[in-house]
């Protein structure tokens, strides 16, 4: 048996004299060499409040920075990997070729953006001008359509070239035979808007644009064959100026006459209050803007939603009436209970949901253009896009492809979806 040095063994069996055990937690005394027994716990140097060390970032090997361009070139580095390149870059001229051509080529990646601007970017910033300073006599809200849309045309026209303004355009609307169309240029369209709103120019008391021309009715189409014959040469670039002048001072006029707007307007057969007119030549602003920009593959966004909403309600407006001439030409179904309600009277009706921007709800009454919609009288229901049936009621889009839903009486749905193309005119 093996004797123990009891300076080694503590005596004890490994206990102290008060029968503790040896080398503890927190045994600070002596050990062989002069030292603690067993070491304290060491501070950690965060714990000290003394400064970090710097530690130098390492440095990549060249082949590492050539794998991380792509990722540079897309901006998908970290800033540590970023600056490792950029410095490289500044070294290596194979790599600074490279990363050129990478970032050339991400660029080619990218989609286009749109030329045009935000349709509802002018509303904005006017809303915002206004608010800061409300104009002495401010453009009505019936107006404002009207406004926005000649600014977004005229915004189209500064940006095409010369030989832009004889790109080949075809105006598109429904007659009575089905769909018709008219070839012109994009100064024809201009000209064509500029003959057509001169009716409500004169209405204003304004300059009608014709001059000498003589037409023999106010009708938007006799007036434009009529400006077009008289031009001693096919229209240039040179009929924007009093376009636009005629545009301006359209909006300039009927801010004189305040909230009023039912001063009437004639088309020839058909008379529209000033308030409905400036939404109808606002809507045919756009659907011309459209057709030009198809011309020369410009990008064109709708109106904004309050706008749109706007076109929207004068088109659902007027479908009782164009129901009713239809009805009397003998184009429309008798429906399966006709009959006549007195003015004011609810009728069968047809409910027009537009969904979309600008959407909304409409009750048709579908008997008499006197009568009022009625949802307990409803014998339909179709639904279509707010700028699809817009292009309906522009003549664009065939009847029998507008509908996204239909639900009801079949005949009385193509009477409306008819009597909305029906609407358009060149």
């Amino acid at each position: 048996m093996t004797a123990y040095d009891e300076d080694e063994t503590g005596g004890n069996g490994g206990d102290d004299a008060t029968g503790g055990p040896v080398g503890g937690p927190g045994d600070a005394r002596p050990g062989p060499f002069g030292g603690p027994r067993i070491p304290l716990p060491r501070v950690s140097v965060e714990d000290s409040g003394r400064p970090l060390p710097e530690v130098a970032p390492a440095a990549l090997e060249h082949h590492v920075l050539t794998s991380l361009l792509g990722a540079w070139a897309l901006a998908a580095c970290s800033a540590q990997e970023a600056a490792a390149v950029e410095d490289h870059l500044g070294e290596c001229d194979a790599c600074a070729d490279e990363a050129l051509r990478l970032r050339e080529a991400v660029t080619l990646l990218q989609r286009p953006e749109s030329l045009d601007l935000d349709p509802g970017l002018r509303t904005r910033v006017l809303d915002g001008c206004l608010e800061r300073r409300p104009p002495r006599i401010p453009v009505p809200e019936w107006a404002t359509p009207y406004d926005a849309e000649t600014a977004r045309l005229d915004a189209l026209l500064q940006d095409i070239g010369d030989s832009d303004w004889h790109a080949p355009v075809r105006l598109r609307w429904f007659g009575e035979g089905g769909p018709a169309s008219r070839r012109t240029t994009v100064a024809g369209v201009i000209a064509h808007l500029l003959a057509v709103d001169g009716a409500v120019a004169v209405a204003l008391g304004l300059t009608d644009p014709l001059g000498d021309i003589t037409a023999s009715t106010r009708a938007p189409a006799v007036r434009t064959e009529a400006y077009w014959r008289g031009s001693h040469a096919p229209p240039t670039r040179l009929v924007r100026a009093p376009w636009r002048e005629q545009s301006h001072g359209i909006v300039r006029t009927v801010s004189f006459t305040g909230d009023v707007g039912g001063m009437p307007v004639s088309y020839g057969d058909f008379e529209l209050p000033l308030r409905d007119a400036m939404l109808d030549r606002a809507f045919e602003c756009w659907v011309h803007a459209e057709d030009i920009a198809d011309a020369v593959d410009y990008p064109y966004e709708p109106p904004s939603a309050r706008h749109l909403n706007g076109m929207i309600d004068l088109t659902a407006r007027m479908l009782p009436g164009v129901l009713a001439a239809r009805r009397r030409t003998g184009l429309t179904a008798p429906g399966v209970r006709p009959h006549l309600v007195p003015a004011g009277e609810p009728g069968r009706s047809l409910r027009l949901e537009i969904e979309g921007s600008g959407g909304g709800e409409w009750l048709i009454p579908l008997d008499s253009p006197g009568a009022v919609g009625s949802a307990e009288h409803e014998v339909a229901h179709v639904a279509l896009d707010g700028v699809e049936f817009c292009r309906l009621a522009a003549g664009h889009v065939p009847p029998a492809e507008a509908a996204a839903g239909q639900v009801g009486d079949r005949e009385a749905i193509r009477d409306v979806l008819f009597a909305a193309a029906g609407l358009s005119r060149m």
